[in-house]
């Protein structure tokens, strides 16, 4: 797929600062769920905690779908764009054909938001897309407020 205009408009007013939190969202290419694989989905959960080890996010939760990844952080060092390439990038480069659609959504995480509720919201996505009952059944998740 290459890109087109409507990609560029989805850059366009994107803001990104260290510090900030970010809820992010990425696809896998044309959403097949490569993360139905164990070891696919855990490589691409060592790459997430490999990535606040050096220094560049701190993450705060993330749930890897069968199809996509939900990934709450703060940005430590480089732009939100680069750290979301920098994950991709190193997923793909440990393994198979190009795995990524192109781009990501982002959301700022505002002053009056709850980390709290944002997490939940993430870690939940496995009910709301009827893969379990109960979140603890489904494993590739995490979130510093496990509860």
């Amino acid at each position: 797929m290459a890109y087109t205009a409507g990609h560029s408009r989805l850059r366009r007013g994107r803001f990104s600062s260290i510090g900030y939190t970010y809820h992010v969202t990425f696809t896998t290419r044309n959403r097949i769920p490569y993360f139905s694989d164990l070891i696919q989905a855990r490589r691409f959960v060592n790459v997430l905690k490999e990535d606040e080890i050096l220094g560049y996010t701190k993450t705060l939760a993330f749930i890897v779908m069968p199809d996509h990844v939900h990934w709450l952080f703060e940005l430590k060092r480089s732009s939100l764009s680069q750290s979301v390439k920098r994950v991709k990038s190193i997923f793909t480069s440990r393994g198979i054909e190009r795995v990524w659609d192109y781009g990501f959504y982002d959301h700022a995480i505002r002053s009056d938001e709850s980390l709290i509720n944002v997490a939940r919201y993430i870690v939940a996505n496995p009910l709301r897309t009827g893969l379990v009952d109960k979140v603890g059944d489904y494993s590739h998740w995490d979130s510093i407020w496990l509860e």
